[in-house]
């Protein structure tokens, strides 16, 4: 019994140490830990069902084992800051009054594709819509409203994320690459892999973020069969 105990114990600690390896993206709604305790009790339960050689008592001793476990994080995790902080990280900021914070992406295994996505999700298209962007400890991200936009809003095509140039947006749009690279360098980016970021919706409205600077936005002239 006591060596069915260690190797759960032991199992856990790991699962819980690579969720929070992972970062954000892998965790969905929960804290580490209790996706940790989902995913061990799942396997833990259906050893002991399929494989008959295994005494049911053994199954049970180590999924109460990681339910002692469980509680005993919960009462860390409620503890204080600093035991919250290492079993359930902390809030990432990843849009401020300066655009995307491409380095909080980063920390948390996340890209500007994933943050388009997440905020889609909330019903904001474009990423100066909100003052604010947070991706909570459990995953789910929380945004401001910026409520002093002023234009007619329209999908946004993401031309360039992280310095990559997207061709099917980029043919969307009616640009070529060439084409692209003089609006860029008339905007101060000297080159694609310079751009975190660049987006253009349905009217030619762009909004472009380089690496290390304050986004900005404007309009770019598209042909007419070109807008949507």
């Amino acid at each position: 019994m006591a060596v069915i105990f260690i190797r759960s114990s032991l199992i856990y600690v790991a699962l819980l140490i690579l969720m929070r390896l992972m970062g954000k993206r892998q965790i969905g709604e929960m804290q580490p830990f209790e996706f940790t305790v989902t995913l061990l009790i799942a396997e833990l339960a259906c050893i002991p069902m399929s494989d008959f050689s295994i005494p049911l008592l053994y199954g049970v001793s180590a999924i109460v084992s990681v339910f002692i476990l469980h509680q005993f994080m919960t009462l860390l995790d409620k503890s204080g800051n600093v035991f919250k902080f290492l079993l359930s990280g902390k809030p990432s900021v990843v849009i401020n009054r300066n655009g995307v914070d491409f380095k909080e992406l980063k920390k948390n295994n996340l890209d500007v594709q994933d943050l388009i996505e997440s905020m889609r999700t909330l019903g904001y298209f474009s990423l100066d819509s909100v003052y604010f962007a947070i991706y909570e400890a459990n995953g789910t991200l929380s945004a401001l409203e910026n409520d002093d936009l002023s234009f007619s809003p329209s999908m946004p095509l993401a031309v360039i994320k992280n310095g990559k140039l997207d061709d099917k947006n980029l043919e969307k749009i009616g640009y070529s690459k060439e084409k692209l690279q003089g609006v860029l360098s008339g905007l101060g980016a000297q080159s694609i892999k310079a751009v975190g970021v660049f987006t253009v919706d349905g009217n030619g409205r762009y909004y472009l973020q380089r690496y290390g600077k304050k986004y900005e936005t404007g309009y770019i002239d598209l042909e007419e069969k070109y807008k949507w």
